[in-house]
């Protein structure tokens, strides 16, 4: 009988870029872009803030000290998602 490790799983994930237009988030083989007018969360926040992601779960990437989650696929396709949190800058 085996048992696996206890705690949470998490997959790599990487930012490997941030511009003044966005930032470059790359998951496994795929590398996606996260334009400020979409995802106005990261505007104007600190690097560190920004490269402190995780992949708790295959798909799903969120920013412990951003408070901010965002899956795949609204990262991939933003204009399927028009309502999105309000951010005063």
């Amino acid at each position: 009988m085996s048992s696996e490790p206890l705690g949470i799983s998490t997959s790599e994930v990487e930012v490997t870029g941030i511009s003044s237009h966005g930032v470059w988030l790359l998951a496994g083989e795929e590398e996606m872009f996260l334009s400020y007018e979409d995802f106005p969360w990261f505007k104007d926040v600190s690097v560190r803030e920004i490269l402190n992601v995780q992949e708790p779960t295959p798909g799903h990437f969120y920013w412990p000290d951003l408070d901010v989650d965002l899956g795949m696929e609204i990262i991939r396709h933003p204009e399927r998602f028009p309502l999105r949190a309000r951010h005063d800058a």
